[in-house]
Formats: C-alpha cells, sequence, structure tokens
C-alpha cells in the first residue's frame, strides 16, 4: 500500500521515519488528548525519539511483524492506523488508530481503518484483525461497532499508560464477517 484516499482531503500512507517531525508535531498538537489512551504520546517529545520510533516501526514492517499507516489531512499527519503483533504464519493482527483531537468526528478513523483491515485481509490473507480499547473510550468503541466488529470480552488490568493500569475491551473481525459487510 503506498497510498490511499480517504476522501475529504486526507489521505492514508504508510509513515516513514523521514516523517519524524510531521509525526512529531501531530503528536504535540493532540498530547493532552491522547496522553491516556496513546503510548508514543507518553514516549515521544523529541524529534530524536520520534525518529527511533519511526525506525523501529519500520524495521518491524521490513520484518512483517508491525505496519503504521499516517492518516494526512490537506498534508498534514494528523493520525495513524498501527498494526501490531501481525503474524502471517498465526494470520491474525491487532489494529489500533488515533487521530487529533481536532480530527475527531469526520470518520476518518473508521475510513481508514477500513482500508487497513481491507488490506489485512483481502491483500494479506489475514484470517483476524482484533481491536482493543479502554472500556471508557467509547469513541474508540463506536469505531469498533461501525467496522462491524465483534466484542468478545474485558481483560482487566491488561495494560499500561501514563503509569495508570487499564483494562481492555476486546473486539475482533474475522474474514468471513469482512466478507459479509464488503458484498
Amino acid at each position: 500500500m503506498l497510498a490511499y484516499d480517504l476522501g475529504d482531503g486526507a489521505q492514508l500512507a504508510n509513515l516513514e521515519p523521514w516523517h519524524a517531525d510531521q509525526f512529531l508535531a501531530a503528536l504535540d498538537r493532540s498530547r493532552p488528548h491522547l496522553l491516556a489512551d496513546v503510548m508514543a504520546a507518553n514516549l515521544v517529545f523529541t524529534l530524536e525519539q520520534s525518529r527511533a520510533t519511526l525506525q523501529a516501526w519500520a524495521d518491524a514492517r521490513a520484518a512483517d511483524t508491525r505496519h503504521l499507516f499516517g492518516i494526512w489531512i490537506d498534508g498534514q499527519l494528523d493520525g495513524c492506523v498501527q498494526l501490531f503483533d501481525f503474524s502471517t504464519a498465526m494470520r491474525t493482527c491487532e489494529i489500533g488508530v488515533w487521530v487529533g483531537q481536532a480530527t475527531q468526528g469526520r470518520g476518518l478513523a473508521t475510513r481508514a481503518c477500513r482500508a487497513v483491515i481491507d488490506w489485512v485481509i483481502t491483500e494479506r490473507g489475514l484470517l483476524r484483525v482484533q481491536w482493543t480499547n479502554e472500556p471508557t473510550n467509547l469513541r474508540s468503541s463506536a469505531v469498533a461497532k461501525r467496522l462491524g466488529l465483534t466484542r468478545e470480552g474485558l481483560l482487566r488490568s491488561a495494560w499500561e499508560v501514563g503509569g495508570v493500569r487499564k483494562d481492555s475491551e476486546v473486539w475482533s473481525l474475522i474474514a468471513s464477517d469482512h466478507q459479509k459487510t464488503t458484498s
């Protein structure tokens, strides 16, 4: 996937180490909004950290274990779609997304995730896409529902961000579900 038009002046494309300044700027613009749920907002504060983070993602993409896509609006980076635990052997992955505070409510997170999920299932042949979110993050739960994911349960105290332990709501989409929503 080189680039994908999301409509409304938005584009989805691979996020590369040479985008480090844009990545840092996107985090800085919405950092207070992102701190509770986005690990990078808690770890990336300098251009060097931004470049190192994006290089780690690029190395993981080369190993085909993680993938990172940027969401650009009118040429400005304002969010990411992340694929974690990408396994062609198990044919599974986990997806996550964040967009800047000013971008929320435009449907871009849903459209970007839909494009990535389609790529994961159709092009890469994965059979299960998992989504997790903190249960009080109602916007994230709403995106999962709009994408046609099924809520599977709750993992108590499953992760930590910003020094706070959090529960995770677990959702999934399997390939046969995706085929029903795209046909």
